[in-house]
């Protein structure tokens, strides 16, 4: 019994002592995690900053270094487009960063160039003699008056169809119209019209509406600065606007310079598009400079960077050519050209429409090799000519059917060909040699005419405002043949 007594008081005893040692460590654990709750609030406010300070100087670090590098992709691909960058390492087709770039498109594919095989030396030329013509025609007037009509003169005046028809046909004299009607506009100051009578040898340009600033021509000769005019071609607009942004210098006799260019102001503008009114010194070179015995024609997009006498040995004088001018880089017939005209919106499409069919009407064939000749479509912004009377009257056809139809001149080039029946020789060089003449600017701004958003003929019923009344005329003129039936060739849409 008393063992039993003291089994249980010791059990109790040991109970109690757990007990004291559990209270205890509890009291420790308390105290323990109070002062670990304690620090821990201290500590979570510099590190929650020092946390944030750390992400957002990673993202701003990955920021700039995201930036960093599409800049410096930025100055790789415009330095590969540069004409003063072509030859770096980077730039090479055969170099890392070129086929990456390539890969993940974002290099531009560059203009085609091919080497052009020109002389070394511009001064050791000999420039040829000039023959006499032994081509018809022989002698070469032009129609200036339009006696027969009343009304307001026309600059490209009012050609019959039968005197379109009979202006194909050549003869030993003939006389044909060719723009610069009496009062029709396009007037050039007496100053001007004095200075280019000395013209024998011609570079022009021309900008129109303020499309363009002048560029400069590099790598020009001595000879080359002393033998040819270089003549930039001007509407009042244009003038006014290069005068802001560009210093223009005036000489003893009155003449407006910029640069190497001499400004020739037209006064009263021929037409009311200003596409139309580009096609005056571009295919009437010869009629605003009629003393010049050769020219070389550049759009005023491009800045020309070869000597201008080592294109005229290249594309004239070593092949005995009178006319040379460049193969489009995608079409060969003028119904494709007609086709991508419509898609880029580059005039009314029910006009383009009636032009294409006017042509088929009277035999025009899409181009195919039999016709002997590289291409129907040329790159119009570069041309090289001897102002012969068959050059000359040429020219005259072509802008007659640019002044008598649509604007764009690559449509109307194959079919004055096509007409002419293979009387007239030229030379139409690789479109690789062609990018290989100049660099190429932006416009300085898009070009603003209404006209080339018309989809449908009824566009024009409805606003009349967007009917040309100076050019096209032949659009709205009753044609003496049936084009119900006629249909426009299909073309095949080609990746451009």
């Amino acid at each position: 019994m008393d063992t039993e007594v003291t089994r249980s008081n010791s059990l109790r005893t040991t109970v109690c002592r757990i007990d004291r040692v559990s209270e205890s460590q509890k009291i420790k654990d308390a105290d323990y995690g109070a002062i670990f709750s304690q620090r821990s609030s201290e500590d979570s406010p510099f590190k929650f900053v020092l946390r944030r300070s750390f992400l957002r100087f990673s993202l701003v670090a990955g920021i700039w270094w995201i930036l960093l590098i599409l800049i410096s992709l930025l100055i790789i691909i415009w330095s590969c487009q540069s004409a003063l960058f072509v030859s770096s390492g980077h730039c090479r087709r055969d170099s890392k960063m070129f086929g990456l770039l390539d890969t993940v498109g974002l290099l531009p594919k560059p203009m085609h160039r091919c080497p052009i095989p020109l002389p070394n030396d511009p001064d050791a030329i000999v420039i040829p003699k000039r023959s006499t013509a032994k081509t018809l025609p022989q002698n070469l007037s032009y129609i200036s008056d339009d006696e027969s009509f009343n009304g307001d003169p026309l600059f490209g005046g009012r050609e019959t169809w039968k005197q379109r028809d009979e202006s194909f046909k050549l003869t030993t004299t003939m006389r044909v119209h060719c723009g610069f009607m009496k009062n029709g506009g396009a007037e050039m100051d007496a100053v001007e019209i004095k200075y280019v009578r000395k013209c024998k040898f011609v570079v022009a340009s021309g900008i129109f509406d303020g499309y363009d600033t002048p560029h400069q021509p590099s790598n020009i000769s001595t000879r080359s600065k002393k033998l040819f005019c270089f003549l930039m071609v001007v509407d009042e607009f244009s003038f006014a606007k290069i005068k802001k942004i560009d210093a223009i210098t005036e000489d003893s006799d009155g003449g407006k310079w910029v640069g190497i260019w001499r400004l020739i102001v037209l006064h009263k503008p021929p037409y009311d598009e200003p596409r139309r009114n580009g096609k005056v010194p571009k295919i009437l070179i010869h009629r605003l400079f009629p003393q010049a015995q050769y020219s070389i024609w550049i759009d005023g997009k491009m800045e020309l960077i070869v000597d201008p006498l080592l294109i005229l040995e290249r594309y004239l004088w070593r092949g005995r050519n009178t006319f040379a001018i460049a193969q489009h880089k995608h079409h060969r017939s003028i119904y494709e050209e007609a086709d991508a005209n419509k898609r880029r919106k580059r005039y009314a499409r029910p006009l383009i429409d009636l032009h294409m069919k006017i042509y088929v009407y009277e035999g025009m064939e899409a181009w195919n090799p039999k016709k002997g000749t590289p291409s129907d479509v040329p790159e119009g912004a570069i041309i090289i000519r001897e102002h012969t009377p068959l050059t000359n009257l040429f020219s005259c056809l072509w802008f007659n059917e640019v002044n008598l139809f649509t604007p764009r001149d690559q449509l109307s080039f194959g079919f004055v060909l096509y007409r002419l029946k293979g009387a007239f020789k030229f030379f139409m060089f690789p479109n690789c040699e062609y990018n290989s003449l100049f660099i190429l600017h932006q416009h300085t701004r898009e070009h603003s005419s209404k006209v080339e958003w018309v989809k449908n003929i009824t566009e024009f019923e409805k606003n009349s405002k967007l009917k040309e009344n100076k050019g096209g005329l032949g659009l709205w003129t009753p044609y003496p043949g049936d084009l119900a039936s006629v249909e426009i060739p299909p073309v095949p849409h080609i990746k451009e």
